[in-house]
């Protein structure tokens, strides 16, 4: 059996998170509105979704929660991955208000 082509919407997900530089996040809701822009649809369990089939090939550990949670069961990888790009942490959660990302700004 050959395997469904990921839909239009799996490949907006994907390339979004492709563009999300080192060293900053986007929370699932961020990512979702981008997304929703494009396509006209979309929310954040959705791009959750598509993360935990989809997202090995792109920087995975870069999309977290709104309150900065890291990726359910990952969250030591993506500590390390994200340390080592220079995300700034409150206890294990990422800190938004300095790491997080909207797509267009130069920073």
């Amino acid at each position: 059996m050959t395997p469904t082509p990921p839909s239009e919407y799996v490949e907006q997900v994907l390339d979004v998170v492709e563009e999300i530089p080192p060293g900053r996040v986007m929370s699932y809701g961020m990512v979702a509105e981008v997304v929703r822009e494009r396509t006209g649809s979309g929310s954040a369990r959705t791009v959750g979704a598509v993360m935990a089939r989809y997202g090995s090939a792109v920087p995975w550990h870069r999309v977290v929660a709104s309150d900065g949670r890291l990726p359910p069961g990952h969250e030591d990888e993506a500590t390390r991955r994200l340390r080592s790009e220079g995300v700034t942490f409150r206890g294990v959660k990422v800190a938004m208000d300095a790491a997080r990302w909207w797509p267009g700004e130069t920073d």
